[in-house]
């Protein structure tokens, strides 16, 4: 791999080396046709140069010392099985700057008296092993493992649903909870459900495209449908929530946003002995005809802040973890508001 350097300001030039002791997992993290170091010069205004296992930063002091932070954490993720892509290149950017949660829990565990490496935080299930990806991302998982009810709030590509489908497969697996019970208003959008083609599964399906899509990432195809045949896993509109006591199950809202203050109460009182319930989404953007003050989602937050038991956690702009230009994309809309 040579490439050109990257002209370096006056006065400020500097160079490391850093050493690999696992060589055979360099392709993959360089990427196809050195793709991810192309990602990272361009992100962080560096020259990198790799030969064998060793490998050259250049640039100006503060971008190689990132350089090298964000490089030694994306070799270590490789080496605990994660795919690198230019998704995970920008959240490790972006979670360099911030306490990372290996510091977190190994200072809980110092002050105990455990010591050692710090066990990282992570969801595994049949498909795929997840780890965080923002700072926000992290709380969330420890939430997700340790209160009854959470409430995961801030725009699209943060990853809220996504987690929480995750978590939920991961405990059905494990035997956890015998249920995995995904649902979202079905709330239209320019087209009335009345006139649209087929039963009412056909008619819904489309509003819960989502949730199959999350399923499908954790799970083979082939047993997400046979749990959804046996009843293991139910995707329904929230109107079928109604007159039901939901025990032994993980309970995931995704969209809560769209639900009427009335639907959120009757969601909530749902709840039965060993459940979990996630309540997903963003406050700021309502289909209902109201606007935001006739949300359920900004009703419950305000009623429900500070109740034992239950986790609010909000995402902002700098938690997409989607392409790039998704992030820009919501901090324009936001930045309008």
């Amino acid at each position: 791999m040579s490439r050109k350097p990257v002209p370096a300001q006056s006065g400020d030039r500097s160079r490391v080396e850093v050493n690999f002791d696992k060589p055979q997992l360099l392709p993959q993290l360089f990427g196809e046709y050195d793709s991810n170091i192309l990602a990272l010069e361009e992100r962080l205004g560096v020259y990198i140069h790799a030969r064998g296992q060793r490998v050259v930063i250049e640039g100006s002091a503060e971008a190689v010392a990132h350089a090298r932070e964000v490089l030694q954490e994306l070799h270590s993720r490789v080496i605990r099985g994660e795919a690198v892509d230019t998704g995970l290149i920008d959240a490790v950017i972006a979670m360099s700057s911030e306490p990372m949660l290996t510091g977190i829990v190994r200072a809980q565990n110092d002050a105990n008296g455990l010591g050692g490496a710090a066990p990282p935080i992570m969801i595994r299930t049949r498909n795929k092993t997840i780890v965080p990806r923002s700072v926000t991302q992290t709380a969330y998982m420890r939430a997700l493992i340790s209160n009854d009810i959470i409430f995961a709030l801030g725009p699209a590509g943060t990853g809220k649903t996504y987690l929480a489908v995750a978590q939920a497969v991961a405990q059905l697996i494990t035997g956890s909870v015998k249920r995995l019970i995904l649902s979202r208003p079905a709330v239209e959008a320019g087209e009335r459900l009345g006139f649209l083609p087929g039963d009412m599964k056909e008619k819904v399906d489309p509003y819960l495209r989502p949730l199959y899509d999350a399923l499908y990432d954790c799970l083979p195809a082939e047993q997400v449908e046979r749990r959804i045949a046996s009843g293991e896993i139910e995707i329904a509109p929230i109107a079928f929530m109604r007159g039901r006591t939901l025990a032994d199950a993980f309970v995931i809202l995704d969209e809560a946003q769209n639900t009427t203050p009335m639907q959120m109460k009757m969601f909530l009182t749902r709840f039965g002995q060993n459940s979990r319930m996630v309540v997903c989404g963003d406050p700021k953007q309502t289909d209902l005809p109201g606007g935001p003050g006739a949300s359920g989602l900004n009703d419950a937050v305000n009623k429900l802040e500070g109740i034992e038991g239950m986790a609010m956690i909000r995402f902002g702009i700098g938690d997409v973890v989607r392409h790039p230009i998704v992030g820009r994309i919501v901090q324009a809309y936001e930045g309008n508001d």
